[in-house]
């Protein structure tokens, strides 16, 4: 017997029970930590960016690059802050949008129903060695 029919033997009646409707994904409870990489991006993109103006400041005017040090500091510190600002926006936008999703979505929950589970022997097709 091959391995794939011990498979569809073993696991062809299984269905999938992991798939969450509408509700149960908008309405959980739990706390979800929020990636580190998510936190620093922005701000970390516009102080690089607040840097690279000054650095092409200093090329267009033919000063040396690393020159005025000062002007490279309070460009990075000016692009960290519009970075930390638009991304505090965005979040806003995000939450207000879940929002609306959120009552849109208890206004009707008839238009989210749960969906029906696949069998694996539904999503698998038979395997046919090529030789």
């Amino acid at each position: 017997m091959y391995l794939y029919q011990q498979f569809f033997r073993a696991f062809g009646n299984y269905k999938f029970t992991m798939i969450p409707n509408a509700i149960e994904v908008l309405f959980d409870e739990r706390e979800r930590p929020v990636p580190f990489l998510s936190q620093i991006f922005n701000p970390l993109f516009g102080g690089i960016l607040g840097v690279s103006c000054a650095i092409f400041v200093n090329f267009v005017s033919k000063k040396p690059i690393l020159s005025g040090i000062q002007k490279h500091i309070i460009f990075g510190a000016v692009g960290l802050g519009a970075g930390k600002f638009f991304d505090g926006i965005r979040n806003e936008e995000l939450a207000k949008r879940d929002a609306v999703m959120r009552h849109y979505i208890q206004l009707h929950p008839e238009d989210f129903p749960m969906p029906e589970g696949k069998k694996y022997k539904e999503l698998l097709t038979p395997w046919v060695p090529v030789r």
